[in-house]
């Protein structure tokens, strides 16, 4: 039987054994055959599988939403790249949603630094724990 044992896979992805268990477990990958020992033979196309799936999740994209997008692209037929570009566009906007939340926390927690007294002032003087303990901090 000829592939690639799961140790070669996981070194040519770059990623964890585990990894490759757990995206079998979710249906990621295909289950691969066995030998009669009972070990798995992947096919070289799973490298490339996983790093699609790295990729993906490095711009941002959920494990669930990568299974959408696989599922998309394995049907050819039924789909074609205004899908693709729908689910980009959606994952642009949430990213976006997510870059104001975040910089609204870092102007909170700078705002709170500016009022903070600094060295050789007890912490119950600091307003960040002060804030934290209270839970009262003002997003603008």
């Amino acid at each position: 039987m000829k592939g690639l044992s799961i140790s070669v896979v996981a070194k040519k992805s770059n990623v964890n054994i585990e990894t490759i268990r757990y995206y079998e477990r979710r249906g990621l990958i295909s289950e691969p055959p066995r030998t009669e020992s009972g070990y798995r033979i992947f096919p070289l196309e799973t490298v490339e599988r996983i790093k699609f799936i790295k990729r993906s999740q490095e711009l941002g994209f959920s494990l669930d939403e990568i299974e959408k997008l696989l599922a998309i692209t394995e049907d050819e037929e039924h789909f074609d790249s205004k899908e693709i570009l729908e689910f980009a566009t959606r994952k642009i906007r949430e990213i976006e949603l997510k870059i104001h939340d975040l910089e609204k926390m870092k102007f909170a927690l700078e705002d709170l630094s500016t009022q903070c007294p600094g060295p050789g002032n007890p912490i119950c003087k600091c307003p960040i724990i002060e804030t934290l303990s209270k839970g009262g901090v003002k997003n603008g």
